[in-house]
């Protein structure tokens, strides 16, 4: 089996790969009969060199190799046919912008298995960048909160070698006593939860943080069960919110009255209420002065997002009167930090994780006869059609019907 790591090719560059050096040597020392080839690139974090020292060839010639693994979308003309393919096509959702990809995909007759559906039997997903997006959400917020207030400058997370220069800098911080707000408790909840306990922020429950006043910063975080609540008065719980979200409202207010910096790093799904409105941060004890939005869903269940932010320009401020967008140090405004490719300024980091996470789940899956049905799920085309369980984008396929893609 021959793996080729392929060049990213998209606009704007993404530093990210998916084997890392020391993952491809960990490939080659269990599965002997395994080839690994890597394709020259001048912005990969990882250098050509990098990866020459370890033995593995850095040729151009992907062409020779079964099984191509990136990281973003593959711009149509460079996709190899009949190949298989490993990369984030941002399609599942029925994305407009990526339909004519997966119509080149299908009439290439190229296998192509998607990151986001690499699944567990219990579906839950096996690999992802969302710790690295927490990590960097959290660290941009806070360098929001003090930019907005001028009360410190940090660098931005680009410009800093990894995770732990990151919160050197953020030790060298003193915030006022401020509360804030961490919504999920997923990869990207958690990943900005290890950022706040960094720096040594107190962690307090519900009752408290809502009820009492501190000396000092604390934190807070809670999942859906805890900012929804069911329309009906039944006491409902975070599997019943998720089987049924049609039947619960946000109960989200009580928190933005006392929240000064809330980070968003929960999953949102269709038909879940959304968390504020418009309407919501208009009210006089709407609290929130800055919002890190790591989900980054435009228009949708955190009103102040209405767009994403870039990198290279990562806050914008939203006047929740106006609703529209102002410069983010006006006193009126939400300062919003909304990157929807964090994980991007972390990508030594974020490849080393993600690697080990596909070293372990996904290349056995290669020589075991796909014991575990790892590559079965995650396959979305096969012989020049949609598999079954991806069948449901036939249509988005054919052009009959496109959904927003920010649903």
């Amino acid at each position: 089996m021959k793996f080729g790591i392929i060049r990213e090719r998209k606009n704007p560059p993404d530093r990210r790969v998916v084997l890392t050096p020391d993952a491809c040597t960990k490939i080659l020392d269990k599965f002997p009969e395994a080839e690994i080839m890597v394709e020259p690139s001048p912005i990969r974090v990882f250098s050509d060199l990098e990866y020459g020292e370890k033995g593995l060839p850095v040729k151009s010639e992907m062409e020779n190799c079964d099984v191509l693994i990136g990281v973003k979308e593959v711009p149509i003309a460079d996709l190899i046919p009949n190949k298989k393919y490993f990369f984030f096509s941002h399609t599942i959702k029925k994305q407009p912008y990526n339909r004519n990809l997966l119509r080149a995909i299908l009439e290439k007759n190229i296998e192509l298995y998607d990151h986001e559906v690499i699944t567990g039997t219990k579906g839950q997903r096996l690999v992802a960048f969302g710790r690295y997006a927490g990590i960097v959400g959290a660290y941009n917020g806070l360098r929001a909160y003090g930019l907005k207030f001028g009360l410190f400058r940090l660098p931005k997370a680009e410009t800093l070698a990894d995770q732990q220069a990151l919160i050197s800098e953020l030790k060298k911080v003193k915030l006022p006593n401020i509360k804030i707000l961490l919504t999920g408790r997923g990869r990207v909840g958690n990943g900005a939860k290890e950022m706040l306990d960094a720096m040594e922020i107190k962690k307090v429950g519900v009752t408290d943080y809502l009820n009492k006043t501190f000396e000092e910063p604390v934190y807070c975080q809670i999942d859906a069960s805890e900012y929804n609540k069911r329309k009906d008065g039944v006491r409902g719980n975070k599997a019943d919110f998720f089987a049924h979200p049609e039947d619960y409202r946000s109960n989200f207010f009580r928190f933005a009255k006392v929240t000064d910096f809330y980070i968003a790093g929960h999953f949102y799904g269709d038909s879940a209420p959304y968390l504020f409105t418009r309407e919501d941060a208009k009210h006089p004890q709407f609290n929130l002065k800055v919002v890190a939005d790591v989900s980054c869903d435009i228009d949708g269940p955190v009103a102040s997002t209405i767009r994403p932010s870039t990198i290279a320009d990562p806050i914008y401020g939203y006047d929740p009167l106006t609703e529209t967008e102002v410069d983010f140090k006006d006193p009126h405004s939400i300062a919003v930090m909304a990157v929807d490719n964090l994980p991007c300024e972390l990508p030594r980091d974020a490849s080393i994780g993600f690697g080990d996470a596909f070293v372990k789940y996904v290349i056995p899956a290669f020589f075991n006869g796909d014991a575990d049905g790892v590559l079965e799920r995650a396959r979305m085309t096969k012989n020049g059609k949609l598999t079954k369980r991806f069948a449901y984008l036939q249509d988005y396929v054919d052009g009959e019907r496109v959904v927003n893609s920010n649903q």
